[in-house]
């Protein structure tokens, strides 16, 4: 038996291995596989690991791989039994000698070292984005994300502000230009640039150092602007020490008053002059301005994605006279699914002040769907604020059940995105899963998630915001169906309900799902997440050739 990977028939007998039905063709075929191809040993040796472990030790369900979504799938499907006896036994010990001398040659320690890293990964972020306004990154900058987790770096802004709220609790603004390096929850350096530091009671002894001076907060509000060879200090609120130039000596300030550092040179004192900080002032104004424009453009690019004769379903959360439990789906094509239904969920702000989103609390809550039809290709996108991986399947849009040609798209416990396609006939499905791509700091915030199933092109691609995270080749045949479907969670559909793996609610929050019959290109979900991103993307520099 001449098995290739990935393959429906390596996925096959490997599932025969765990549960101690392997014949012998099927291990001859793997012997020769993983003595040829690495990738084949790595899944191999972690499934079947994880596989011997998880009964033993339930913490390892955090790190449930493909295998454990097949064990669902392959228990559940009707016709499916394992049968026992002395050869299943022997294809048991076979196979557990397989892995232990796979682990002599180092390989499975490796895996699971790398599974402990992950296990035990936590943020380095000590501040995070707060509001922005007309906020523009200079290229080769990463541009941050509204409420996304900043670790220590630098921050360069091109124009616009932008506010920096450390875990201290103090609150930095900047104005472009500006280059702001973060160090700590408590420290922070102006190389270049204007800004206003707030700082409550609690984070009293915040520091933020210019090249010409160090300012150490004492309950302040204060402004600073750092040019190449001049700071100058400004208190607006309490009193501030700073220390300036060569001079080892610390000065205080009190409210109204202000320094001016020069190159080395000892300070000269002057009128603190809140007029010229002004434009940092507004920045809650400037920024709810600029949320209602955001909004308002994301309306304008939805009106011309409803035209899409391809788009089955545009659920964009948008109420506009329809009862609390109808979600009227917005676009103009097919009509195949007019709304969905919505049970129990409760309406919460959504990516801007004045756009809705539904957020699901608990095992109740689901939007249901019917979705007619089959289809060559289907692409879903979703914007997500994912609040917890409390099962270990979340659903993100599930078909009920196992049906023939139906799809499950989903979060694993790990920060995995799955996409599990059924095929015809018992034991016939694929699971394609990203690398993990959601910690803990990612939690909270607005994702856009979409993942592509291609018949034509034989793969599936997913992506989180814009960005490719995976491709597999997609071995089960089109044409694909919807059916009766949920976002949000998951119905069994009549299979036992005493497996926890079976319940599969989100939580989380959502406004906006998109079901196109069709394969969108990674350009094309590029636009989708720039056109729905709470803050636009960065204007490229003009061409001065």
């Amino acid at each position: 038996m001449n098995l290739a990977f990935p393959s429906r028939e390596f996925d096959e007998a490997l599932a025969a291995v765990c549960h101690g039905t392997a014949s012998d063709e099927q291990m001859r075929g793997l012997n020769q596989l993983l003595g040829s191809d690495s990738a084949a040993r790595d899944e191999y040796i972690l499934r079947l690991e994880l596989h011997s472990r998880l009964a033993s030790e339930p913490d390892l369900f955090a790190y449930v791989t493909n295998e454990a979504e097949s064990r669902d799938v392959q228990s559940s499907l009707p016709g499916q039994s394992l049968p026992h006896g002395g050869r299943a036994e022997w294809n048991w010990t076979f196979a557990l000698a397989a892995c232990f001398a796979l682990i002599a040659a180092g390989w499975l320690g490796s895996r699971l070292g790398h599974m402990t890293e992950h296990r035990g990964a936590t943020t380095k972020a000590v501040a995070m984005l707060g509001r922005v306004a007309d906020a523009q990154w200079n290229q080769g900058s990463a541009a941050p994300r509204l409420g996304s987790p900043l670790e220590p770096g630098l921050l360069r802004l091109k124009s616009g502000l932008a506010q920096v709220v450390f875990y201290s609790g103090a609150r930095v603004v900047i104005e472009g230009p500006s280059e702001l390096r973060i160090i700590s929850p408590g420290e922070a350096a102006c190389l270049s640039g204007r800004l206003i530091a707030e700082v409550p009671p609690q984070a009293k002894g915040f520091r933020i150092n210019t090249p010409q001076m160090n300012v150490t907060d004492l309950g302040t509000s204060f402004g600073l602007e750092a040019k190449a060879f001049r700071t100058e200090l400004h208190v607006f609120k309490g009193g501030v020490e700073f220390q300036a130039g060569s001079n080892p000596a610390r000065q205080g300030l009190k409210e109204g008053a202000g320094a001016v550092a020069e190159n080395s040179g000892p300070a000269r004192l002057i009128a603190a002059n809140r007029t010229a900080f002004a434009s940092l002032f507004n920045l809650q104004m400037k920024s709810s301005a600029a949320e209602v424009l955001r909004h308002e453009q994301w309306v304008a690019a939805g009106s011309r994605l409803d035209e899409d004769p391809s788009l089955l379903v545009h659920l964009n959360f948008e109420q506009t006279g329809s009862p609390d439990w109808s979600l009227p789906n917005a676009g103009s094509g097919q009509k195949t699914a007019p709304e969905g239904t919505i049970v129990g969920c409760q309406w919460v702000q959504g990516r801007w002040p004045d756009k809705r989103a539904l957020e699901f609390r608990n095992v109740n809550d689901r939007i249901r769907l019917n979705v007619p039809g089959e289809f060559k290709a289907l692409t879903l996108t979703a914007w997500v604020r994912v609040q917890g991986l409390d099962r270990q399947f979340n659903s993100l849009f599930m078909s009920d059940g196992f049906e023939a040609g139906t799809v499950h798209w989903l979060i694993r416990k790990d920060g995995v995105l799955g996409l599990t396609a059924i095929g015809a006939g018992g034991g016939n499905y694929q699971i394609c899963a990203s690398p993990p791509v959601l910690p803990l700091d990612q939690f909270g915030i607005w994702l856009h998630l979409a993942v592509v199933l291609d018949g034509n092109l034989k793969r599936v691609v997913q992506y989180l915001n814009g960005l490719q995270v995976s491709e597999h080749h997609l071995a089960i045949n089109s044409p694909f169906r919807i059916g009766a479907a949920e976002l949000g969670n998951w119905n069994a559909s009549g299979f036992p309900d005493n497996d926890p793996s079976l319940i599969r609610n989100f939580s989380g929050a959502m406004d906006e799902f998109c079901l196109f019959s069709r394969r969108l290109n990674t350009r094309e979900i590029q636009d989708l997440y720039s056109a729905g991103k709470p803050q636009p993307d960065p204007v490229p520099a003009p061409n001065k050739n």
